[in-house]
């Protein structure tokens, strides 16, 4: 008990915006780690299989995330609460996790698995200008010149990545200039928008707890039968390898754990504004993480394009913060505002 007390004690003495930090830095790093892991994997074959693959690490890496948010929200998934959903709140939150929570991270994984980090990175950041976009279209609602401006000149900044480097190349043929990586993570993008989309317009009642743990425990079940239908029964045989528990221990206690935790309370006690700027600076921690990590250096169409789209994030925050004001710097306690928030962030390691 007085451990606890002494965690919390310290915990309320740090301002909320350093446990931002703290947790954009480990989110950030979350790619260049998860495949750091994998290439640690390879040089220990087990029976001629890689016991820290990809599917493991994002299969124990969200039953770890789930055990944490299990903790955190306990209060919000009480029977009483779960009986108050309505049947369209239960379809919403199923198509949204399976989205947000299955689809979008297995994307992901396939193209860290074929792709450098900093392609999944910067074509990550196709999906504000998307969310953007749809909820225009889709949800008529209101954005100001800046937002406008800066997704613009951001999704100018990701095609001309996509596009740039195979000309400098002196590759012609566009069918060339598309990889599997980069179709992989604009097809995360697109999953992740419309799962944003979709949860403003059906999760509005939902509390965040209940999203939360929903959203994680739905992926993991779904990606789990998934990845048993497409790859065979065998697929998870080195799921309790010690070698894998032991990485993972670190993988979980960091990234998911450590990260998830900081989120939260930096989350809660800051107004979205804030939120939002400090989340917009994760494609440069992930660049960082990159190069330290993994040795990465970015391509010269990478720092072009990537110059461009950090114009068009910062810009957007301009457009963010005045809505902030005029929304009188409410507290990110809503389903949508984590969403909105995340949509500048990227993959969080789980």
């Amino acid at each position: 008990m007085l451990q606890i007390g002494i965690c919390r004690l310290l915990l309320f003495k740090v301002k909320p915006q350093i446990y931002l930090w703290l947790a954009i830095s480990i989110f950030g790093a979350a790619n260049s780690v998860t495949r750091k892991l994998t290439e640690i994997g390879a040089r220990h074959f087990q029976n001629d299989r890689n016991p820290i693959s990809l599917c493991n690490v994002l299969f124990v890496g969200n039953l770890c995330a789930l055990l944490v948010l299990l903790i955190i929200y306990r209060r919000q998934i009480q029977p009483a609460m779960l009986k108050r959903l309505s049947r369209r709140e239960w379809l919403g939150l199923i198509v949204v996790s399976t989205l947000a929570g299955a689809i979008a991270p297995s994307l992901i994984f396939q193209a860290l698995a074929v792709t450098n980090v900093n392609t999944v990175v910067f074509l990550g950041r196709l999906e504000p200008p998307l969310t953007l976009l749809l909820s225009i279209w889709l949800l008529s609602e209101r954005v100001n010149f800046w937002e406008i401006l800066g997704a613009s000149i951001a999704f100018t900044g990701v095609i001309s990545i996509i596009f740039l480097f195979p000309i400098l190349q002196g590759v012609n043929n566009i069918s060339l200039m598309l990889g599997m990586g980069e179709i992989f993570t604009i097809a995360a993008a697109v999953a992740l928008a419309t799962a944003t989309i979709l949860g403003k317009l059906t999760l509005s009642r939902v509390s965040l707890g209940i999203y939360s743990i929903f959203r994680t425990a739905w992926g993991t079940v779904i990606f789990f039968f998934a990845a048993l239908l497409l790859y065979g029964r065998g697929h998870f045989m080195d799921v309790f390898s010690p070698f894998l528990w032991e990485w993972m221990l670190v993988y979980g206690s960091i990234i998911v754990v450590l990260g998830q935790t900081f989120w939260i309370a930096g989350l809660r006690a800051t107004s979205i504004s804030e939120a939002s700027l400090v989340s917009s600076f994760t494609p440069i921690a992930g660049i960082l993480a990159a190069y330290f990590i993994l040795g990465e250096v970015p391509t010269l169409a990478q720092y072009m394009g990537g110059s461009v789209i950090v114009m068009g994030v910062f810009l957007s925050q301009i457009g963010i913060r005045q809505k902030a004001s005029i929304r009188a710097a409410t507290r990110n306690a809503s389903i949508q505002k984590q969403q909105e928030i995340e949509s500048n962030m990227g993959f969080k390691g789980i």
